[in-house]
């Protein structure tokens, strides 16, 4: 689907917005440069559509990159995102904690000091384009868990930088549950993606040979839509609640990754946003 089309399916489904994948190379995307052509389509889609686009999704990862030249290029490639972002009226940036894997432990400091001094860069960008970067808690990235999202945040300490909150990803990288990771990240948490996801095999320890998604023969779960897994988002919902967060709850439905797990996507969307309202109804 062209992401004009995808946002009618979205509105058709039930929801309320759209974040949206900014990414050359993938049609229900915004190429990183296609002279505004995709960006002017839909801007008019949201108008026409009274549907709001609340975030872009971009796929950088080279930002704690010790090669100069690579942070560089992927520090324009995101001050372009947020432009985008901008334009079309979207709050949020999603942005990767550089990519990062155990056995690079001893390049651990230098890398970390690159991804700092790179948000710290980016930070006055997206403040004056009144964009909130938020880092995700997201496997092969140095923000994995919750706690290191939180020493993150801090170490960048810009108003303009805060935490993706995504469960599923804590869950099944075995880190921290939702009632310690909403509590560490109290008061930093910006934007939240919600998926749900099945183990098929609870006790093996995750491993990711890529930062975007983890390939079929290294998965130890299934995704499914959400209400049918594992993860208790009504009580996720009710701590967010408690702890103040207001912002967007975001689906994330990995048909892109995962078609086979999944029901199409105009069903799983809306199955999916019937569920969370009637969680957040019943967490009123």
């Amino acid at each position: 689907m062209s992401v004009p089309a995808a946002m009618r399916l979205f509105k058709e489904a039930g929801l309320d917005g759209a974040e949206i994948i900014w990414q050359d190379g993938y049609d229900s995307g915004i190429p990183e440069d296609d002279g505004g052509v995709t960006r002017a389509a839909v801007d008019r889609a949201r108008l026409e559509l009274d549907l709001p686009v609340i975030g872009l999704t971009p796929y950088m990862s080279g930002i704690n990159s010790l090669d100069e030249a690579e942070r560089l290029a992927d520090l324009a490639r995101f001050q372009r995102c947020i432009c985008d972002a901008s334009f079309l009226g979207a709050k949020v940036v999603r942005v990767y904690a550089g990519a990062y894997t155990p056995d690079q432990i001893e390049m651990r400091p230098l890398m970390w000091d690159q991804l700092v001094l790179s948000l710290k860069a980016l930070g006055p960008v997206a403040l004056d384009a009144d964009v909130t970067l938020v880092v995700e808690n997201h496997f092969n990235t140095m923000t994995m868990s919750a706690a290191e999202s939180v020493k993150l945040t801090e170490a960048v300490d810009h108003p303009a930088v805060g935490i993706l909150y995504d469960q599923a990803n804590l869950t099944f990288t075995h880190c921290e549950p939702y009632t310690q990771a909403i509590p560490l990240q109290d008061g930093y948490i910006r934007h939240v993606h919600v998926k749900d996801m099945v183990f098929t095999d609870p006790d093996r320890p995750f491993s990711a040979s890529s930062v975007a998604t983890v390939r079929g023969s290294e998965r130890a779960v299934r995704s499914c839509v959400v209400g049918d897994g594992v993860l208790e988002w009504a009580s996720i919902i009710d701590s967010l609640e408690q702890h103040g967060y207001d912002g967007a709850l975001s689906l994330e439905y990995e048909y892109r990754w995962h078609p086979q797990d999944l029901p199409e996507p105009a069903e799983g969307f809306r199955r999916g946003a019937n569920e969370l309202r009637r969680l957040m109804g019943a967490t009123a």
